[in-house]
């Protein structure tokens, strides 16, 4: 039968209907991706002279903006945040037209030289060094309000680009969700005097199992209680720490491993998005993570119209599938 879900980080609901998944038109497939034009890919090896001169890159010594990289740090040439942005006209009801100037930061991570359109499609190595360049740029942006790390994977998932890469955007505010993740971190911390909300969480979804995809030395793989999509994951320290950007594990070896897993069970990468959510200036106590959302179903009325999302696949049986896969 149907159940509404709360997810405890962020407070929203869910209604998880696995039985919908049998309704015609239903089933979870995806098509393979089409393969990368090398002419027209702006982030091939050897096509630096069609980015920004990059900010930074992981190299062997050869020079900057040249071929022989394994991630490179561009700013975007088509910024949505600008150091500079004026400020916009005065707005004669400033009560009801409220506007700003739009400024901090908008990088581009190319994550590997490889002509890739996911992270999965590379190794391990790769994926790690390319995650530690995450937290190196996230870490180089500690005067902003919050720092916000996506992966967009295919167009059908907004990514305008198939060359796998982060985007990164470091914001003079903090955003309404990231606000109430950290006000459900402070009241979760003076409930149990002290303890850490997402830490709290991974030990009793540890102890269940039933929503747990793998787990490694530095990090654990879940299956959200309250999952938005189907095949919804998120990859958590074992040990709470507030930022990503902070010396520790990053659990990339999870993530590579849960991307992989992903791919198998559906015959092709997906197109999805992931994030890292690190805590916003001042934020005290927090955990970071990695949250994974496949783009396997549509948002339709009931989400547009509520934000209230219809789960068709149960977060039990995708950790089940995936711990198979």
């Amino acid at each position: 039968m149907p159940e509404l879900r709360i997810d405890p980080l962020t407070g929203l609901k869910t209604i998880i209907a696995g039985e919908r998944a049998s309704r015609p038109g239903a089933w979870l497939s995806v098509t393979p991706a089409e393969p990368i034009d090398h002419e027209g890919d702006p982030f091939a090896e050897g096509h630096e002279d069609q980015t920004p001169p990059e900010i930074c890159a992981v190299r062997d010594g050869t020079a900057p903006d040249s071929p022989g990289w394994r991630v490179r740090v561009v700013p975007n040439r088509y910024p949505a945040l600008d150091p500079d942005s004026p400020e916009p006209p005065a707005s004669a009801n400033r009560d009801l037209f409220w506007a700003a100037p739009a400024r901090g930061a908008h990088e581009v991570i190319v994550n590997a030289p490889q002509a890739v359109t996911s992270l999965a499609e590379l190794d391990a190595a790769q994926v790690a060094e390319a995650v530690e360049v995450w937290r190196e740029r996230i870490a180089a942006h500690a005067d902003a309000a919050c720092v916000q790390l996506i992966v967009n994977e295919r167009i059908e998932a907004g990514a305008s680009l198939p060359h796998t890469h982060a985007q990164l955007y470091a914001l003079d505010f903090v955003p309404a969700s990231v606000a109430r993740e950290r006000e459900a971190f402070g009241a979760h911390a003076r409930r149990t005097v002290g303890g850490n909300l997402l830490g709290d969480l991974v030990q009793e979804e540890v102890r269940g199992g039933e929503r747990l995809v793998a787990v490694d030395d530095e990090a654990v793989l879940l299956a959200p209680y309250a999952s938005r999509v189907p095949f919804q994951m998120m990859v958590a320290p074992r040990r709470p720490r507030a930022r990503f950007e902070e010396p520790g594990p990053t659990g990339a070896a999870l993530l590579h491993d849960g991307l992989g897993r992903l791919s198998r069970r559906l015959d092709n990468s997906p197109p999805l998005n992931l994030w890292v959510r690190t805590a916003p200036r001042g934020a005290d106590p927090f955990c970071w993570r990695i949250d994974i959302a496949p783009r396997l179903t549509h948002l339709a009325g009931l989400e547009l119209s509520t934000g209230v999302h219809l789960n068709v696949l149960t977060p039990e049986r995708a950790a089940a599938e995936l711990r198979d896969a």
